[in-house]
């Protein structure tokens, strides 16, 4: 279960908004439950994504329509295992 700061804080990540207004303590926590990853831009730079995983999360509570949004895009490019 989300606390409502992680929800929040998945939906400002999944709308792109600044890292740096980002809770280290619920993107720490989002990262734990697999929510987020960090894709690397650099040597010193990573930007916060949402998994799979949280994409569904906020498919089921209804802040993203199907189909839209990159984490979605990303699973059509996955490998199945």
């Amino acid at each position: 279960m989300l606390s409502h700061h992680e929800i929040a804080t998945l939906v400002l990540v999944n709308d792109r908004s600044d890292a740096n207004q980002l809770d280290d303590a619920d993107m720490q926590s989002l990262l734990e439950k697999q929510f987020i990853t960090f894709e690397r831009l650099g040597p010193t730079v990573a930007h916060p994504q949402v998994t799979i995983q949280g994409y569904a999360f906020l498919k089921a509570v209804g802040r993203v329509r199907a189909g839209s949004g990159k984490a979605r895009q990303q699973a059509a490019f996955r490998p199945s295992l």
